[in-house]
Formats: C-alpha cells, structure tokens, sequence
C-alpha cells in the first residue's frame, strides 16, 4: 500500500482514512431511520387499532401485532448492523486521534470499544471517548494552529441518543407487562415517541460521523491515501 505524503511516518502514529467507514456508517445509519419510520407505521396502526379493540376482527388485530413484532426483528437487525460498522469507524477515529494531540485523549483507544459494553457506564464512557477524540482531531488546523470547534454535534446526538434509548427500555418493558387494551395503547405511545427520537439521534449521528470525519481528513490538507497493492 502507497500513501501520499500526508499519511507517510512523521514520528507520531500514522493517520489511516476513514471516509469509507464513515460512509458505510452514513448508509446503516439511514438504514436505520427507515426501519424506524415503519416502526412508527406499524405503532400507529397498533395505537388505532386499539382505539376501539372490541370493534376490531381477530384478524385485524393479528396482522397488527405480526407487522408490530416484524418491524421490531427489523430494527433489530438494522441497528445491530450500524452498531458494528459504527463502532469499527469510532475505534479507526480513535486511533487517529493520537495523530493530531498525543495529550488530549485520556482514554485510551481500547476504549472506543469496549466503553459501549461497561454496564451502566456505557452511558457516559463512550459520550468521554467522543468528546476527546473531537478536541483532538480539531487541533489540526491547516497551518498547523491550534483552533476550537464546538462539541454541539456531539452533544446533541448523544443526550437525543441516551434519552431515546431509556424511553424505548420504557415503552418496550411496560408493553411487555400489559394486560388491558388502554395499557397497550398507553405503552405503544411511549414506543412511538422513542422510535421518533431515534430517527432524529439517528440523524444526529450521522451529522457527527461526517463532521469527525471530515476533521480528521481536512487537518491533514491532504488528500486520503491512495491503496495501491
């Protein structure tokens, strides 16, 4: 493999490219918003459907709840998919932030991975991973100066990511417990909101993705490295 003369040694760890990850991610991660809008389809149709069970047909009520259950499997499988490819793309980031500022990132690189399986402390530990890798990778100014960009994607995906996620463990484990028509109406609702705010920390992410990504691209004033084999 050949690198431009951005990439080649320079006494601090070599800078590998992303933007293929990142646009894998991009792509997952829209894969992702649309298994949640048919979510929403299926919940609201469950939601109607429940509006007046006792005028609803056996049938009806079983093709809702089967289109229920099948966009659920296929969140499943689209955010597992995205959760992969992301946390591949999150460690590569990682990585490269030692090449921009040795000293910023307290964490170390492990840590873009294995922060995501810390019992509770996923809640926070991948969010410090994040913030460290992005104040890193801004210090690449082109003329070498230092330079200070806002955290706001960062922060807004993350705090719209952690509340979707706790909304949906809501609404999922009290549509599990549901014995009456009303409570199931009650906790679809809840499910429809978080799968609404996740489309949104969906977008947000990719909004975080492609910004990361650029930084640590467009730091370097070079273009990526050309594979040659």
């Amino acid at each position: 493999m050949s690198y431009s003369p951005a990439f080649m040694p320079s006494g601090r760890p070599p800078l590998r490219p992303v933007q293929g990850l990142a646009t894998a991610v991009t792509v997952l991660l829209a894969l992702v918003t649309v298994t949640d809008l048919f979510a929403v389809y299926a919940g609201f149709n469950i939601y109607a459907l429940l509006e007046d069970v006792r005028s609803v047909s056996d049938r009806a009520l079983d093709r809702g709840d089967n289109l229920y259950a099948l966009a659920g499997v296929l969140q499943v499988v689209g955010n597992l998919a995205a959760a992969v490819v992301f946390i591949i793309w999150f460690h590569r980031v990682r990585t490269n932030a030692d090449h921009f500022a040795q000293d910023m990132c307290t964490m170390g690189k492990g840590w873009a991975i294995g922060a995501w399986f810390v019992p509770v402390g996923n809640l926070w530990l991948p969010y410090r991973v994040a913030t460290q890798t992005w104040d890193a990778s801004a210090q690449s100014a082109p003329d070498g100066a230092r330079r200070e960009i806002s955290r706001t994607p960062v922060r807004t995906w993350w705090a719209l990511w952690i509340v979707a996620l706790l909304i949906g463990r809501i609404g999922s484990t009290l549509y599990g417990r549901a014995e009456t028509p009303h409570t199931l109406q009650q906790a679809a609702g809840i499910v429809i909101a978080s799968d609404l705010m996740d489309i949104a920390a969906a977008v947000l992410a990719i909004v975080f993705v492609r910004k990361l990504s650029r930084m640590q691209q467009v730091g370097t004033g070079m273009p990526e490295p050309v594979a040659g084999r």
